[in-house]
């Protein structure tokens, strides 16, 4: 069976007026990460990953650090992150108490985020959507259904934490209240293995940082 290594982004810019690019501490992360890859002889003969630039940053990274940066990269949308910001704007008045404590902390933000990703997966948010959670759902499954029909046997693809997410809840067959969970516990540059074939697609780990486990990288595991 092939593998398929699904990477998270690295940190990107929260509170910044441009959230889709890497912080500093993103750009140090994917560099690890590619080393890392390096070290243990971890190959890919096939990159892939979202539109986003964050996306786009942390392949580069990556792949510096294994020494292979001028390896051809595909992209599909079906990896980009839903558009969260639009979500909260969709609630227009219908939930001020959401809109209020998003612009608090981070911390208060994700409660936030929570609660609004499950207005949204149960279809109780009456303003217009970027996109419906059918939708999302559907364009994370074409992604990975592109990962299965695009050949490789080690496949390494970047995405956001809730394709990543939805990836991880269809291929268990799990709850949509299980992605939104998981959603919010995916760490940047973290590391999900499968295994996969046309036809079936396994989970072996997830949400790893092997990258990141030294005790002077602990500054470096966070989820914005």
């Amino acid at each position: 069976m092939a593998e398929l290594y699904l990477v998270r982004h690295g940190q990107a810019s929260f509170g910044a007026a441009d959230y889709d690019r890497l912080s500093e501490r993103g750009e140090q992360q994917s560099l690890w990460l590619g080393e890392y890859f390096a070290r243990h002889d971890i190959v890919f003969d096939r990159v892939i990953c979202g539109t986003l630039r964050r996306h786009e940053q942390t392949v580069d990274g990556i792949l510096r650090g294994m020494g292979t940066s001028g390896m051809a990269v595909e992209q599909h949308a079906g990896l980009n992150e839903y558009d969260f910001q639009g979500l909260f704007a969709a609630l227009g008045e219908d939930f001020p108490e959401l809109t209020q404590l998003a612009s608090g902390s981070m911390r208060d933000h994700y409660r936030a985020l929570k609660q609004v990703l499950h207005l949204w997966s149960d279809d109780k948010i009456r303003g217009p959507l970027p996109e419906t959670w059918a939708a999302f759902q559907q364009r994370v499954a074409d992604a990975r259904a592109a990962i299965q029909a695009g050949g490789g046997q080690r496949v390494l693809a970047i995405s956001s934490g809730g394709p990543i997410a939805v990836t991880a809840q269809q291929v268990l067959a799990a709850p949509p209240t299980s992605a939104i969970a998981l959603n919010l516990q995916i760490r940047n540059s973290s590391v999900s293995q499968y295994f996969f074939n046309a036809e079936s697609f396994q989970l072996a780990t997830f949400n790893g940082i092997p990258h990141l486990d030294d005790p002077a990288r602990r500054a470096f595991q966070t989820y914005g």
